[in-house]
Protein backbone atom coordinates (compact mmCIF):
# COMPACT_ATOMS: atom_id res chain seq x y z
CA UNK A 1 0.00 0.00 0.00
CA UNK A 2 1.29 3.11 -1.09
CA UNK A 3 -0.83 6.36 -0.89
CA UNK A 4 -0.56 9.18 -2.96
CA UNK A 5 -2.31 11.23 -1.03
CA UNK A 6 -4.53 10.95 2.86
CA UNK A 7 -8.25 10.75 1.09
CA UNK A 8 -8.35 6.84 1.51
CA UNK A 9 -7.79 7.09 4.91
CA UNK A 10 -10.04 9.62 6.23
CA UNK A 11 -12.50 7.13 7.57
CA UNK A 12 -10.72 4.79 8.55
CA UNK A 13 -9.76 3.57 12.36
CA UNK A 14 -6.36 4.87 13.97
CA UNK A 15 -4.56 1.63 13.11
CA UNK A 16 -5.09 2.05 9.49
CA UNK A 17 -4.53 5.67 9.85
CA UNK A 18 -1.12 4.81 11.71
CA UNK A 19 -0.20 2.37 8.50
CA UNK A 20 -0.82 3.98 6.10
CA UNK A 21 -0.73 7.73 6.77
CA UNK A 22 2.19 9.99 5.35
CA UNK A 23 3.29 7.64 2.52
CA UNK A 24 2.50 9.60 -0.37
CA UNK A 25 3.60 7.72 -3.61
CA UNK A 26 5.98 10.80 -4.54
CA UNK A 27 7.80 10.51 -1.42
CA UNK A 28 8.46 7.01 -0.92
CA UNK A 29 8.80 5.65 -4.69
CA UNK A 30 8.87 1.93 -4.62
CA UNK A 31 9.44 1.23 -0.99
CA UNK A 32 7.82 1.02 1.86
CA UNK A 33 8.82 3.87 4.18
CA UNK A 34 9.59 7.73 2.91
CA UNK A 35 14.02 7.88 2.78
CA UNK A 36 15.99 10.10 4.82
CA UNK A 37 16.65 13.17 2.73
CA UNK A 38 19.64 14.59 4.68
CA UNK A 39 19.76 17.87 2.42
CA UNK A 40 20.66 21.65 3.35
CA UNK A 41 20.48 23.15 -0.45
CA UNK A 42 17.85 22.15 -2.51
CA UNK A 43 18.69 23.05 -6.44
CA UNK A 44 16.32 24.78 -8.92
CA UNK A 45 16.42 24.16 -12.52
CA UNK A 46 16.41 27.69 -13.70
CA UNK A 47 16.49 31.05 -12.14
CA UNK A 48 12.85 31.35 -13.04
CA UNK A 49 11.97 28.37 -11.22
CA UNK A 50 14.58 29.75 -8.45
CA UNK A 51 12.16 32.90 -8.51
CA UNK A 52 9.15 30.78 -7.41
CA UNK A 53 10.26 29.08 -4.76
CA UNK A 54 9.75 32.26 -2.23
CA UNK A 55 6.17 32.38 -3.62
CA UNK A 56 4.51 29.01 -3.07
CA UNK A 57 5.11 27.94 1.12
CA UNK A 58 3.85 24.28 1.60
CA UNK A 59 5.07 20.97 2.21
CA UNK A 60 6.09 19.37 -0.89
CA UNK A 61 7.34 22.24 -2.28
CA UNK A 62 11.34 22.55 -2.60
CA UNK A 63 12.87 25.47 -1.56
CA UNK A 64 16.14 25.51 1.44
CA UNK A 65 16.89 22.39 4.15
CA UNK A 66 14.83 24.49 7.08
CA UNK A 67 11.41 24.00 5.00
CA UNK A 68 12.15 20.56 5.06
CA UNK A 69 12.24 17.28 2.49
CA UNK A 70 10.00 14.40 1.81
CA UNK A 71 11.09 12.96 5.45
CA UNK A 72 9.75 16.09 7.39
CA UNK A 73 6.86 16.50 5.13
CA UNK A 74 5.94 12.85 5.18
CA UNK A 75 5.79 13.22 8.96
CA UNK A 76 3.99 16.33 9.39
CA UNK A 77 1.14 14.68 6.72
CA UNK A 78 1.43 11.46 8.97
CA UNK A 79 0.61 13.85 12.08
CA UNK A 80 -2.12 16.03 10.57
CA UNK A 81 -3.43 12.87 9.11
CA UNK A 82 -4.05 11.81 12.79
CA UNK A 83 -5.47 15.29 14.48
CA UNK A 84 -9.27 15.46 13.26
CA UNK A 85 -10.06 19.05 12.15
CA UNK A 86 -6.18 19.92 11.20
CA UNK A 87 -4.99 21.41 8.62
CA UNK A 88 -1.55 20.76 9.13
CA UNK A 89 1.40 20.21 11.87
CA UNK A 90 4.45 22.36 12.41
CA UNK A 91 7.01 20.21 13.99
CA UNK A 92 9.82 21.26 16.41
CA UNK A 93 13.17 20.11 18.02
CA UNK A 94 11.45 19.24 21.42
CA UNK A 95 8.25 19.34 23.05
CA UNK A 96 9.14 22.52 24.50
CA UNK A 97 10.65 24.15 21.62
CA UNK A 98 6.93 23.47 20.75
CA UNK A 99 5.36 25.23 23.52
CA UNK A 100 7.79 28.34 22.83
CA UNK A 101 6.97 28.31 19.44
CA UNK A 102 3.44 28.19 19.96
CA UNK A 103 2.98 31.18 22.64
CA UNK A 104 5.59 33.58 20.37
CA UNK A 105 3.12 33.46 17.80
CA UNK A 106 0.06 34.15 19.92
CA UNK A 107 1.41 37.22 22.50
CA UNK A 108 3.03 40.11 22.36
CA UNK A 109 4.22 42.31 24.73
CA UNK A 110 1.05 43.45 27.22
CA UNK A 111 -0.73 40.39 26.78
CA UNK A 112 -1.72 38.52 29.16
CA UNK A 113 -1.40 34.52 29.31
CA UNK A 114 -3.72 31.94 31.39
CA UNK A 115 -2.17 28.67 32.41
CA UNK A 116 -3.51 25.72 33.85
CA UNK A 117 -1.20 25.96 37.51
CA UNK A 118 -0.88 21.90 36.54
CA UNK A 119 0.93 22.61 33.76
CA UNK A 120 3.99 20.90 33.00
CA UNK A 121 6.78 22.77 34.68
CA UNK A 122 9.15 24.11 31.89
CA UNK A 123 5.80 25.72 30.82
CA UNK A 124 5.49 27.41 33.93
CA UNK A 125 9.22 28.34 33.98
CA UNK A 126 8.61 29.83 30.63
CA UNK A 127 5.65 32.07 31.94
CA UNK A 128 7.84 33.67 34.73
CA UNK A 129 10.95 34.01 32.47
CA UNK A 130 10.96 34.35 28.50
CA UNK A 131 7.21 35.11 28.44
CA UNK A 132 8.01 37.83 31.50
CA UNK A 133 10.76 39.30 30.03
CA UNK A 134 9.31 39.54 26.92
CA UNK A 135 6.66 41.36 28.96
CA UNK A 136 3.73 39.12 28.76
CA UNK A 137 2.10 38.41 32.13
CA UNK A 138 1.05 34.81 33.18
CA UNK A 139 -1.64 34.46 35.48
CA UNK A 140 -1.64 30.66 36.97
CA UNK A 141 -5.57 29.48 37.39
CA UNK A 142 -6.92 25.95 38.99
CA UNK A 143 -8.58 24.23 35.70
CA UNK A 144 -11.23 22.67 38.37
CA UNK A 145 -12.36 25.99 39.36
CA UNK A 146 -14.36 27.26 36.21
CA UNK A 147 -15.80 30.74 37.78
CA UNK A 148 -12.30 31.73 39.07
CA UNK A 149 -10.59 30.74 35.75
CA UNK A 150 -13.75 32.79 33.85
CA UNK A 151 -12.97 35.24 36.63
CA UNK A 152 -9.48 35.75 35.16
CA UNK A 153 -9.68 36.92 31.70
CA UNK A 154 -9.55 40.66 30.73
CA UNK A 155 -9.17 42.49 27.60
CA UNK A 156 -5.30 41.78 27.58
CA UNK A 157 -6.06 38.01 27.55
CA UNK A 158 -5.18 36.42 24.23
CA UNK A 159 -4.47 32.93 25.00
CA UNK A 160 -5.02 29.80 27.77
CA UNK A 161 -2.49 26.61 27.91
CA UNK A 162 -4.23 23.89 29.13
CA UNK A 163 -2.87 20.29 29.95
CA UNK A 164 -5.39 17.71 30.44
CA UNK A 165 -4.04 15.63 32.45
CA UNK A 166 -1.96 17.69 34.77
CA UNK A 167 1.23 17.44 35.07
CA UNK A 168 2.40 15.11 38.10
CA UNK A 169 -1.26 14.97 40.22
CA UNK A 170 -2.60 13.85 37.12
CA UNK A 171 -6.18 15.74 37.23
CA UNK A 172 -8.61 15.78 34.04
CA UNK A 173 -10.13 19.14 33.34
CA UNK A 174 -13.32 19.70 31.46
CA UNK A 175 -11.36 20.94 28.58
CA UNK A 176 -14.04 21.65 25.81
CA UNK A 177 -15.84 24.06 28.50
CA UNK A 178 -12.57 25.67 29.60
CA UNK A 179 -11.52 26.08 25.67
CA UNK A 180 -14.97 27.23 24.64
CA UNK A 181 -14.91 29.87 27.51
CA UNK A 182 -11.84 30.82 26.49
CA UNK A 183 -13.04 31.17 22.51
CA UNK A 184 -16.55 33.75 23.98
CA UNK A 185 -13.24 35.33 25.49
CA UNK A 186 -11.34 36.26 22.57
CA UNK A 187 -8.41 33.99 23.75
CA UNK A 188 -6.79 31.13 21.76
CA UNK A 189 -7.11 27.76 23.48
CA UNK A 190 -3.91 25.70 23.47
CA UNK A 191 -3.71 22.11 24.59
CA UNK A 192 -0.56 20.41 26.08
CA UNK A 193 -1.91 17.35 24.49
CA UNK A 194 1.44 14.40 25.12
CA UNK A 195 -0.60 12.31 27.73
CA UNK A 196 -3.24 11.03 25.33
CA UNK A 197 -2.13 12.60 21.98
CA UNK A 198 -5.02 12.83 19.18
CA UNK A 199 -5.54 8.42 19.46
CA UNK A 200 -6.71 9.40 22.98
CA UNK A 201 -8.03 13.28 23.10
CA UNK A 202 -9.15 14.16 20.12
CA UNK A 203 -8.44 17.87 21.02
CA UNK A 204 -9.42 20.15 18.06
CA UNK A 205 -12.29 18.18 17.60
CA UNK A 206 -13.40 18.83 21.02
CA UNK A 207 -12.83 22.86 20.62
CA UNK A 208 -9.34 23.36 21.69
CA UNK A 209 -7.50 25.79 18.88
CA UNK A 210 -4.23 24.29 18.73
CA UNK A 211 -2.59 20.76 20.10
CA UNK A 212 0.31 20.17 20.70
CA UNK A 213 2.49 17.36 21.58
CA UNK A 214 5.99 16.24 22.89
CA UNK A 215 7.25 13.64 20.23
CA UNK A 216 9.59 12.65 22.29
CA UNK A 217 7.05 10.40 24.35
CA UNK A 218 4.87 7.80 22.84
CA UNK A 219 4.97 8.87 19.26
CA UNK A 220 8.75 8.32 19.31
CA UNK A 221 8.35 5.27 21.82
CA UNK A 222 11.95 4.26 22.23
CA UNK A 223 13.63 6.99 24.21
CA UNK A 224 15.87 7.75 21.35
CA UNK A 225 14.89 11.16 19.73
CA UNK A 226 13.81 14.99 21.02
CA UNK A 227 10.54 16.44 19.03
CA UNK A 228 7.55 18.03 19.36
CA UNK A 229 4.80 19.42 17.00
CA UNK A 230 1.91 21.26 16.81
CA UNK A 231 -1.24 20.98 15.09
CA UNK A 232 -4.27 23.19 13.96
CA UNK A 233 -6.80 24.89 11.62
CA UNK A 234 -5.96 26.67 8.83
CA UNK A 235 -5.51 30.24 10.05
CA UNK A 236 -3.52 29.57 13.09
CA UNK A 237 -1.47 26.79 11.11
CA UNK A 238 -0.60 29.40 9.00
CA UNK A 239 0.52 31.53 11.78
CA UNK A 240 2.60 28.77 13.49
CA UNK A 241 4.31 27.68 10.32
CA UNK A 242 5.03 31.22 9.45
CA UNK A 243 6.98 32.07 13.11
CA UNK A 244 8.35 28.36 13.21
CA UNK A 245 10.38 29.90 9.96
CA UNK A 246 11.01 33.04 11.10
CA UNK A 247 12.29 31.90 14.15
CA UNK A 248 14.62 29.07 12.03
CA UNK A 249 13.12 26.35 13.54
CA UNK A 250 13.73 22.48 11.99
CA UNK A 251 13.73 19.02 12.42
CA UNK A 252 16.41 16.89 11.48
CA UNK A 253 15.29 14.15 8.56
CA UNK A 254 16.83 11.41 10.80
CA UNK A 255 14.84 11.94 13.92
CA UNK A 256 11.43 12.04 11.62
CA UNK A 257 12.25 9.06 10.17
CA UNK A 258 12.71 7.78 13.75
CA UNK A 259 9.75 9.23 14.48
CA UNK A 260 7.51 7.89 11.40
CA UNK A 261 8.38 4.41 12.79
CA UNK A 262 7.22 5.03 15.81
CA UNK A 263 4.04 6.28 14.70
CA UNK A 264 3.27 2.85 12.94
CA UNK A 265 3.48 0.82 15.98
CA UNK A 266 2.26 3.77 18.38
CA UNK A 267 -1.51 1.96 18.65
CA UNK A 268 -0.25 -0.85 19.39
CA UNK A 269 2.26 0.22 22.60
CA UNK A 270 -0.12 2.51 23.47
CA UNK A 271 -3.07 -0.09 23.96
CA UNK A 272 -0.46 -2.13 26.23
CA UNK A 273 0.90 0.54 28.66
CA UNK A 274 -2.90 1.71 29.11
CA UNK A 275 -4.07 -1.60 29.74
CA UNK A 276 -0.82 -2.49 31.94
CA UNK A 277 -1.00 1.34 33.90
CA UNK A 278 -4.37 0.25 34.76
CA UNK A 279 -3.71 -3.25 36.27
CA UNK A 280 -0.97 -1.60 38.46
CA UNK A 281 -2.95 1.08 39.41
CA UNK A 282 -5.55 -1.02 40.77
CA UNK A 283 -3.09 -3.24 42.25
CA UNK A 284 -1.59 -0.20 44.22
CA UNK A 285 -5.17 1.38 45.32
CA UNK A 286 -5.74 -2.03 47.50
CA UNK A 287 -1.75 -1.51 48.53
CA UNK A 288 -2.25 -0.19 52.35
CA UNK A 289 1.36 1.36 52.38
CA UNK A 290 -1.10 3.60 49.39
CA UNK A 291 -2.68 7.04 50.18
CA UNK A 292 -3.99 8.26 46.58
CA UNK A 293 -3.53 6.20 42.96
CA UNK A 294 -3.72 9.37 40.68
CA UNK A 295 -4.61 7.84 37.54
CA UNK A 296 -7.74 9.19 35.33
CA UNK A 297 -8.45 6.03 33.95
CA UNK A 298 -9.19 5.00 37.64
CA UNK A 299 -12.41 5.27 38.72
CA UNK A 300 -12.59 7.99 41.62
CA UNK A 301 -9.47 9.81 40.56
CA UNK A 302 -10.01 13.39 40.38
CA UNK A 303 -11.84 14.34 36.62
CA UNK A 304 -12.16 10.45 35.99
CA UNK A 305 -16.18 11.38 34.60
CA UNK A 306 -14.33 14.05 32.22
CA UNK A 307 -11.81 11.43 31.59
CA UNK A 308 -14.48 8.70 30.89
CA UNK A 309 -16.95 11.14 28.91
CA UNK A 310 -13.85 12.97 26.68
CA UNK A 311 -11.65 10.34 25.94
CA UNK A 312 -11.24 7.97 24.02
CA UNK A 313 -7.94 6.35 25.49
CA UNK A 314 -5.00 6.83 28.26
CA UNK A 315 -1.12 5.64 28.25
CA UNK A 316 0.87 4.26 31.15
CA UNK A 317 1.39 7.64 32.91
CA UNK A 318 0.30 7.98 36.47
CA UNK A 319 1.54 8.62 40.19
CA UNK A 320 0.81 8.06 43.69
CA UNK A 321 1.26 8.80 47.26
CA UNK A 322 2.09 6.92 50.33
CA UNK A 323 0.49 7.21 54.07
CA UNK A 324 2.40 9.87 55.86
CA UNK A 325 6.34 8.52 55.50
CA UNK A 326 8.69 11.14 54.55
CA UNK A 327 10.62 11.84 51.42
CA UNK A 328 13.54 9.84 52.30
CA UNK A 329 11.38 6.68 52.42
CA UNK A 330 9.76 7.16 48.91
CA UNK A 331 13.47 7.53 47.62
CA UNK A 332 14.04 4.20 49.33
CA UNK A 333 11.42 2.35 47.48
CA UNK A 334 12.35 3.96 44.18
CA UNK A 335 16.35 2.79 45.02
CA UNK A 336 14.57 -0.76 45.40
CA UNK A 337 13.11 -0.59 42.32
CA UNK A 338 15.19 -3.05 40.27
CA UNK A 339 12.66 -3.28 36.61
CA UNK A 340 12.03 0.59 36.56
CA UNK A 341 14.88 2.99 35.56
CA UNK A 342 15.00 6.45 37.35
CA UNK A 343 14.75 9.30 35.07
CA UNK A 344 12.63 11.90 33.02
CA UNK A 345 10.64 11.93 30.46
CA UNK A 346 8.12 8.87 29.69
CA UNK A 347 6.14 7.04 26.76
CA UNK A 348 9.35 4.97 25.79
CA UNK A 349 9.01 0.80 25.83
CA UNK A 350 10.50 0.87 29.14
CA UNK A 351 9.37 1.49 32.53
CA UNK A 352 10.33 4.61 34.42
CA UNK A 353 9.64 6.03 38.29
CA UNK A 354 10.78 9.29 39.79
CA UNK A 355 9.85 11.12 42.75
CA UNK A 356 7.14 13.78 43.16
CA UNK A 357 6.87 16.72 44.90
CA UNK A 358 4.42 18.68 42.96
CA UNK A 359 3.69 21.64 45.96
CA UNK A 360 6.97 23.03 44.66
CA UNK A 361 5.27 23.63 40.77
CA UNK A 362 1.90 25.21 42.30
CA UNK A 363 0.27 28.49 42.63
CA UNK A 364 -3.16 28.40 43.87
CA UNK A 365 -3.63 23.94 44.00
CA UNK A 366 -3.32 21.98 46.91
CA UNK A 367 -1.20 19.44 47.22
CA UNK A 368 -1.80 16.90 48.32
CA UNK A 369 -4.72 16.91 46.14
CA UNK A 370 -8.26 17.76 47.09
CA UNK A 371 -9.64 15.15 50.02
CA UNK A 372 -6.22 14.08 50.44
CA UNK A 373 -4.35 14.53 54.12
CA UNK A 374 -1.61 16.54 54.63
CA UNK A 375 0.36 14.18 55.62
CA UNK A 376 0.30 12.12 52.61
CA UNK A 377 2.56 14.44 50.52
CA UNK A 378 5.18 12.16 49.31
CA UNK A 379 4.26 10.86 45.72
CA UNK A 380 5.99 8.66 42.86
CA UNK A 381 5.51 8.92 39.12
CA UNK A 382 5.48 6.11 36.87
CA UNK A 383 5.69 5.53 33.28
CA UNK A 384 4.40 2.13 32.58
CA UNK A 385 6.34 0.56 29.73
CA UNK A 386 6.08 -2.70 27.58
CA UNK A 387 7.06 -5.30 30.43
CA UNK A 388 4.48 -7.75 31.47
CA UNK A 389 2.52 -5.95 34.35
CA UNK A 390 2.96 -9.01 36.54
CA UNK A 391 6.63 -9.06 36.76
CA UNK A 392 6.30 -4.89 37.28
CA UNK A 393 3.92 -5.67 40.08
CA UNK A 394 6.03 -8.31 42.07
CA UNK A 395 9.05 -5.34 42.06
CA UNK A 396 6.81 -2.60 43.17
CA UNK A 397 5.72 -5.15 45.75
CA UNK A 398 9.12 -6.10 46.68
CA UNK A 399 10.47 -2.47 46.71
CA UNK A 400 7.40 -1.59 49.10
CA UNK A 401 8.59 -4.15 51.71
CA UNK A 402 12.21 -3.12 51.46
CA UNK A 403 10.97 0.41 52.08
CA UNK A 404 9.42 -0.53 55.17
CA UNK A 405 12.11 -3.17 56.39
CA UNK A 406 14.60 -0.33 56.12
Amino acid sequence: MILSDSTGLKNKAHATKLVGAGRRREWTGAVVNPPVWRASTHLYVSTKDLAEGPRRNEDGRFFYGRRGAPTQWALCDALTEIEPGAAGTVLYPSGVAAIAGVLLTLLRPGDVLLMTDNAYDPSRAMGRGLLHDLGVETRFFDPLDMSAYEALFCQKTRAVLLEAPGSLSMEVCDVPALARIAREKGAVSVLDNTWAGPLGFAALDKGVDISLMALTKHVGGHSDLMMGCASAGPELYAKLRQRAQQLGTVVSPDDASLALRGLRTLNLRLGQETASALAIAEWLSRRPEIAQVLCPMLPGSTGHEFWKRDFTGGCGLFSFTFKGGDGASRNRFIDALELFGIGYSWGGYESLALPIEPSHYRTCMAWPPRGGDPQDCHGVRLSIGLEDPNDLIADIEQALARMQGS
